[in-house]
């Protein structure tokens, strides 16, 4: 398998083998295979800016896989890190199709074909698919974002980034709901993540600590959607404002669970710990 054939596919996912996926003599069990593509089109869900449940609930339906075909040209075995490769090949009425592969580096392991169906939940018979959904994965399968970010004041941006962060902030980490939102909002610059479906999905702001420094705060990011770049784009976009105003410096408290996900992205650690909302957290810093 070629460089330009793995190119051929949108979306990856990466996982490692693992002890109890495989026989004694450290090969695969065949079934494991469905499983790691199941897992990607989890992934791939994410990849679109699409919290699965509500998603389809909000669509009416549900998706339910009609048909699913393995072929075998070589096997993984323990420890190895492969690559599971999927792509809407065909979109029809009321299904459509991802042609999947299985890479370890570029030899082609598996290739596979799966069908889902789009649902009534309640009766399991198949309606047409929503356009909206359709224009959503040919986007996807396009290279367009997924995700439409807005910079705006609090009078236009608050009420979708109060819900959000009340979903992360209050609901998720238990964060007094007070705390969830201060008089600051009015001052700040907001960027909020929404996706095709016009769904808020993740959200920051920007204040002016000092001439020259900016400070990065309120990031949340919708649970199920972590790790598929929402984050990313917006402390991005905020970083970007930063710059364009002047500033040669932002700075932000990062909670320690994401002290990596900011040190990705080229922040460097600023003096000791510190609790903030009962939550340890800790300075970071980026030159811009």
């Amino acid at each position: 398998m070629t460089d330009s054939q793995r190119q051929d596919f949108r979306f990856f996912h990466r996982l490692r083998v693992r002890w109890v996926e495989v026989d004694l003599q450290k090969i695969v069990f065949n079934a494991h295979y469905l499983m790691y593509f199941d897992t990607a089109i989890a992934d791939y869900w994410r990849a679109l800016a699409l919290p699965y449940e509500s998603t389809m609930l909000a669509l009416g339906g549900d998706l339910y896989v009609k048909k699913a075909s393995i072929e075998y040209h070589g096997s993984a075995t323990l420890d190895d890190q492969i690559d599971v490769a999927l792509k809407c090949s065909r979109i029809g009425n009321s299904s459509f199709c991802f042609t999947g592969a299985i890479f370890r580096g570029e030899k082609q392991l598996i290739s596979c074909e799966l069908i889902y169906v789009f649902a009534d939940p309640a009766t399991q018979t198949s309606k047409p698919l929503p356009d909206a959904l359709r224009q959503i994965m040919l986007g996807y399968e396009a290279w367009q974002p997924m995700a439409r970010l807005e910079t705006g004041n609090w009078q236009h941006l608050g009420a979708p980034a109060r819900q959000l962060r009340a979903d992360v902030f209050h609901d998720e980490q238990g964060i007094a709901a007070e705390l969830t939102c201060d008089a600051a909002d009015e001052f700040a610059v907001h960027v909020l993540a929404r996706n095709w479906l016009g769904v808020p999905v993740a959200t920051g702001r920007l204040l002016q600590q000092a001439p020259g420094i900016g400070r990065i705060g309120r990031m949340a990011v919708s649970r199920v959607l972590r790790g598929s770049n929402l984050g990313r784009d917006v402390l991005r976009s905020l970083m970007q404002t930063a710059k364009e105003r002047g500033d040669h410096e932002v700075v932000l408290h990062a909670q320690r669970t994401a002290e990596g996900f900011y040190a990705r992205l080229g922040f460097v650690q600023r003096g000791e710990p510190f609790e903030e909302a009962g939550i340890v957290h800790i300075e970071m810093a980026h030159a811009l």
